[in-house]
């Protein structure tokens, strides 16, 4: 079905859905491998794109696959979309198609894409080169040697740092680099980075998009001529999303801007009660006037997240205790879905870091992430407050 200016929430709804013979209101699952042709003409016509269709599901041509990539393209104001069997797999595919002449990485990211861009990709002759956030100075000086890629979180993951995407996209188009972000943690709720100048938008399907926790996936948003490489290599290494988990994605988006709007408000009101807690020595939130990137949260941004993290006035131990002591807040290592989580990331995504490495980004061991669901606020304040009273 084909939407044209229509809201955010009509397009989470109805942009991409196929009408099927027996009238089903949301595209169903075709869960078919390959598909059948008439004639030798008519599947070469498909295979050489004279003509739409569908030849074999790893190449990405299903129904439930495409159906959910024009409603994602939608969203993020795109020309088109992919859909990956996991962020990851997003992920590795943007930087195999578009980091070959050298990638600036900006910021902390997630620990697999770290572990990815300093492990993995050397080897395949993709170099990184790492810098603060917005040390602009520094990235010019990256940018002069003619790399390819600047890629970075915003928020990032676990800091919530957040980037000036309009003013790092001018600098590095400047130079003709490409620019891809992950907006895993902002969604398209809060944040477009394509309409701010961004190439390239990179969600994890696991975490919001999903939100029930019952999904892995991923998403590239770009340009169809950004698309095209990073569809080879999702084809060739087998990264597509299969037709089940598109057609549970698709059920996610439809009620995605409700969840992610109250999500905000939750907590943005939990965030605001933890930084005027004495045992509270840091609160990480781009909503509040403390944090350092606020100001530009608030031009680039149209909600904060439901991502809140805390620095307790403690050690490793002090930190344990509290998040143990929760009830509501389930221990795991996700986010993004209707129920409340916490995790360490000294413990989880960034343990694959050193102890070192950790300590000179910041991820110390007294750090709690917050994935605040969709329970009564009332309920998850008072679950943090009983927490924090038995350390």
């Amino acid at each position: 079905m084909a939407i044209k200016n229509n809201g955010f929430a009509t397009n989470c709804i109805h942009a991409g859905e196929i009408t099927d013979q027996f009238g089903a209101p949301h595209t169903p699952i075709y869960d078919t491998t390959t598909f059948r042709f008439g004639s030798t003409a008519d599947m070469m016509n498909v295979i050489e794109g004279r003509k739409s269709g569908y030849f074999y599901t790893r190449y990405g041509t299903n129904p439930s696959v495409m159906s959910v990539e024009a409603k994602l393209a939608s969203l993020e104001h795109a020309e088109g979309a992919l859909a990956f069997s996991s962020g990851m797999a997003a992920i590795s595919a943007t930087l195999l198609a578009h980091g070959g002449h050298g990638i600036i990485c900006l910021g902390e990211v997630y620990g697999g894409t770290w572990e990815l861009m300093t492990r993995q990709l050397p080897g395949l002759d993709r170099h990184t080169s790492f810098i603060a956030v917005n040390d602009l100075d520094e990235l010019e000086r990256l940018l002069t040697k003619k790399n390819s890629l600047v890629f970075f979180e915003t928020p990032s993951n676990p800091l919530l740092e957040i980037a000036d995407i309009p003013k790092i996209c001018a600098l590095a188009h400047t130079y003709g680099a490409k620019v891809a972000i992950d907006s895993t943690f902002a969604t398209p709720v809060n944040q477009q980075p394509l309409s701010l100048g961004a190439d390239i938008v990179i969600h994890s399907a696991t975490k919001y998009l999903g939100g029930h926790s019952d999904l892995t996936g991923g998403v590239v948003a770009a340009a169809d001529n950004m698309l095209e490489p990073m569809r080879i290599w999702r084809k060739n290494l087998g990264q597509v999303m299969a037709p089940d988990t598109a057609h549970l994605l698709a059920r996610s988006l439809a009620t995605l801007e409700v969840r992610v709007l109250r999500q905000n408000a939750t907590a943005f009101h939990l965030a605001s009660i933890l930084q005027k807690h004495p045992l509270i020595k840091q609160v990480y939130y781009p909503g509040l006037a403390s944090c350092c990137g606020y100001e530009i949260a608030k031009r680039q941004m149209q909600g904060f997240g439901g991502m809140v993290s805390v620095a307790i006035d403690g050690d490793a131990d002090d930190a344990a205790k509290m998040v143990d002591n929760l009830r509501l807040f389930s221990i795991a290592a996700s986010l993004g879905g209707v129920e409340s989580l916490v995790s360490q990331p000294a413990l989880t995504s960034h343990r694959d870091l050193s102890a070192e490495m950790r300590k000179s980004r910041g991820i110390t061991d007294n750090l709690i992430r917050l994935s605040v669901g969709l329970e009564t606020p009332i309920d998850l304040e008072n679950d943090l407050m009983q927490s924090l009273s038995s350390i």
